[in-house]
């Protein structure tokens, strides 16, 4: 079957604390914003309430792409949904709890209520499988990696819009900083992903806002052997109570910390450093891995809108050419590197809505041959 030369494409974005929708009219010569619409929460009913500010546009769609966090072993593309492929996603859900399932109930509910229109998934570690196995293998047995205990990566759609809108030639050795409720870093060389901060899941890495990113394995065996922590015990240390909201013990917002530090709070100090001292030690890991350093980009929503944390982040940084312009970054330029600075610093917004609109145009061309 022909597609249209023109689609409207729903892009549904699932997150751990938010859902986002957008709807693009997508072709080869533009791609148009016509409504979005977000809702702090998740769930079915959070969803339907985003959809339903957007029903004004039902009878104009011809399709819906959905942001996938895991592909799993299998999935490095952009694919239209079938029942296959929803068994797949089902399988992996536990490497991704806090957002596989959401996806999941977000296809069961457009399916009920657009059955006509085609539906397409966007795997959010696609960007990653470019990475050489020295990055993805992890440090045990090979056959627990022959049955898909990896590093996949994840926000790949993010660090790809990223990479699309700058261009691979002006980003050179990059390191790229999403840093949202969920926070990653990637090394991009070429315009492709060579090692990224998460992995098997989207809780493993650098601090996050209620996710504790990489801890010494011991931690959770003591927790396990000594304290009776069982998995779902675990399960929810580490994606809800630890990071800046563990080190804190009152909020694991960016936004509320800055606030509560700035009056005097010294458990929101103590969580900021943690954080962005993690961020630097990151960037400075992957300016090792990638040789030296041309760029660091900033994005996600801490990541382009606190100024506090680019500059703290980069702090002890120099000795790599990364130097902060004052004025620049507290005004959110789009480059707040100093003129001296050999790195070139960015902020970019991300948008992975109109990446899912890419995606799904795609796909559903190449489907229909």
């Amino acid at each position: 079957m022909t597609r249209p030369s023109t689609e409207v494409v729903l892009c549904v974005n699932t997150g751990s604390s938010s859902v986002k929708c957008a709807v693009y009219r997508i072709n080869d010569d533009e791609e148009h914003l016509l409504d979005a619409s977000s809702a702090e929460g998740t769930g079915a009913a959070t969803l339907t309430t985003v959809l339903d500010t957007l029903r004004h546009l039902d009878d104009r769609l011809t399709a819906v792409s959905h942001r996938v966090v895991h592909g799993g072993p299998h999935h490095d593309r952009p694919t239209v949904i079938d029942a296959t492929l929803i068994a797949d996603l089902r399988a992996v859900a536990p490497l991704a709890p806090l957002h596989q399932q959401a996806a999941l109930e977000a296809i069961a509910i457009f399916t009920d209520r657009y059955p006509r229109l085609p539906q397409v998934a966007c795997f959010d570690t696609a960007f990653h499988r470019t990475m050489p196995e020295v990055s993805w293998r992890l440090p045990l047995p090979r056959a627990l990696a022959d049955q898909g205990v990896r590093r996949y990566g994840f926000h790949g759609l993010s660090y790809e819009y990223i990479v699309t809108t700058l261009g691979a030639d002006q980003l050179g050795r990059a390191v790229l900083a999403h840093l949202g409720s969920g926070a990653s870093l990637v090394a991009v060389q070429n315009g492709e992903s060579l090692d990224t901060t998460m992995g098997l899941t989207p809780a493993g890495g650098i601090v996050m806002a209620s996710r504790s990113g990489d801890l010494d394995p011991g931690v959770l065996v003591y927790l396990a052997r000594e304290l009776g922590y069982d998995p779902a015990r675990l399960e929810q240390l580490v994606e809800r109570e630890a990071g800046l909201l563990g080190l804190s013990g009152t909020s694991g917002d960016m936004r509320a910390l800055l606030e509560c530090r700035e009056a005097g709070d010294q458990a929101a100090r103590m969580a900021i450093a943690v954080y962005c001292t993690r961020i630097g030690m990151q960037i400075g890991a992957y300016a090792a891995r990638l040789g030296g350093l041309d760029t660091v980009v900033f994005t996600g929503g801490v990541g382009a809108h606190a100024p506090a944390v680019r500059t703290e982040a980069c702090a002890g940084l120099e000795h790599l050419g990364v130097t902060i312009d004052a004025a620049r970054n507290a005004a959110g330029a789009p480059t707040i590197s100093s003129e001296s600075s050999s790195v070139a610093v960015r902020v970019l917004e991300t948008d992975e809505n109109v990446m899912l609109a890419r995606h799904a145009r795609a796909a559903l061309a190449t489907q229909a041959g």
